[in-house]
C-alpha cells in the first residue's frame, strides 16, 4: 500500500516514508478489511468522546502494561490483545492519538518489539483530523477475533539501566526528551503525574536536552521534514547518524516519539528507548545525576 501522497513523501524526504500515512489516506481506508485503525491516547478517555469510524482503542495503562511487574504485557498477553482487536499478523495497523501522537509512537514501539511488520502512524493524529473537519463517532466497532503469533521481544530497540550506564561511560549520545525544567531538576515529575516522579531531580550526566515536541509542527502536530529534523539533532545537537543513541524521558512514552523520529524518519540504525527512564534512574541507588 502507498503511504502518503507522492508529493508529501518527496517533500519531507524521510528515510522510511512507509511508516507514515496521511489523514486523507486513512479516510480512504476506513472500510478496508486489511487495515485496522487503532487509537492510543495519553488521555485514555478521549476515545469515548469521539474517535475515527471503525477505530479500536488500546489503553496504554490497562492493556499494554503488566498488572504486577513494572513491564509490558508478555508475548502471550500481546497475542491475546491483538486477537481481541481483530488484528492478524498481516493486518496493516495504523496508530493515531492525542499530543502529537505521543502514545501512538509508544504503542508503535511495542508493536515493533513483538515483530508486527506493517504498523504505521497517522501523521498529525487527532489534532489534524479535527482541524480538517473529518468525521468522528462514538460507535464502538466489533471485529472477529483473529489468530495472532507474536515474535519474541526484540530487545535491541529497548535499553535497560545497565545499557544506559554503559552508554554514559562510553561517551555515546543520551537524549533527554523531557522539558527543560525537568532536565534541570526543577520538577521531580510532570505536574499531572505525581505518581511517576522520582526522589531526585536532574538528568543523566552528558545527556542532551532535546524536548520531544520539537520534532513536530506546532500548528497541526505533523512531523517536521527530514531536513528540519537533521538541523535539530545533527546540526544543533551534534548527534551523528551512525552512532548508538538512547532516548529517555519519564516512563519511556515521550522518548518513544524521539526514538521513532531518529530510527524511522531519519534512518538512524542504532537507536534504543529507555522506558525505565527517570522514574527508575532518579530513584536508583548510586546512579550519577547532574543538575
Amino acid at each position: 500500500m502507498a503511504a502518503m501522497t507522492e508529493f508529501d513523501t518527496k517533500a519531507k524526504a524521510y528515510a522510511h516514508p512507509e511508516v507514515l500515512v496521511s489523514t486523507a489516506w486513512v479516510a480512504d481506508h476506513l472500510s478496508d478489511p486489511k487495515v485496522r485503525v487503532v487509537e492510543a491516547d495519553e488521555d485514555v478517555l478521549l476515545y469515548e468522546v469521539g474517535h475515527l469510524p471503525g477505530a479500536v482503542k488500546v489503553d496504554w495503562h490497562s492493556e499494554l502494561q503488566d498488572p504486577v511487574e513494572r513491564d509490558f504485557v508478555d508475548r502471550e498477553g500481546f497475542e491475546r490483545l491483538m486477537e481481541e482487536k481483530g488484528i492478524s499478523n498481516d493486518t496493516t495497523v495504523v496508530l493515531y492519538g492525542d499530543k502529537n501522537n505521543w502514545y501512538a509512537t509508544y504503542t508503535f514501539w511495542l508493536f515493533k518489539m513483538y515483530g508486527h511488520e506493517d504498523v504505521r502512524i497517522m501523521d498529525g493524529g487527532r489534532l489534524k483530523w479535527e482541524q480538517e473537519g473529518r468525521t468522528w463517532t462514538r460507535d464502538v466497532p466489533t471485529y472477529r477475533a483473529e489468530n495472532y503469533s507474536a515474535e519474541e521481544r526484540d530487545e535491541e530497540i529497548r535499553a535497560f539501566r545497565d545499557d544506559v550506564l554503559e552508554q554514559l561511560e562510553a561517551g555515546r549520545p543520551l537524549i533527554d526528551v523531557r522539558s527543560p525544567a525537568e532536565y534541570r531538576g526543577e520538577l521531580l515529575h510532570m505536574l499531572d503525574y505525581p505518581q511517576e516522579g522520582a526522589q531526585r531531580g536532574g538528568h543523566i550526566p552528558t545527556a542532551l536536552n532535546i524536548p520531544w515536541g520539537t520534532a513536530a509542527n506546532p500548528e497541526d502536530g505533523t512531523f517536521k521534514s527530514a531536513d528540519e529534523l537533521r538541523v535539530i539533532y545533527e546540526q544543533n545537537a551534534g548527534v551523528a547518524p551512525d552512532t548508538e543513541v538512547i532516548s529517555y524521558c519519564r516512563i519511556g512514552e515521550r522518548s518513544s516519539h524521539t526514538w521513532f523520529v531518529l530510527k524511522y524518519l531519519l534512518g538512524y540504525p542504532k537507536v534504543r528507548n529507555y522506558d525505565g527512564s527517570w522514574t527508575e534512574w532518579g530513584n536508583l541507588v548510586e546512579a550519577p545525576i547532574e543538575k
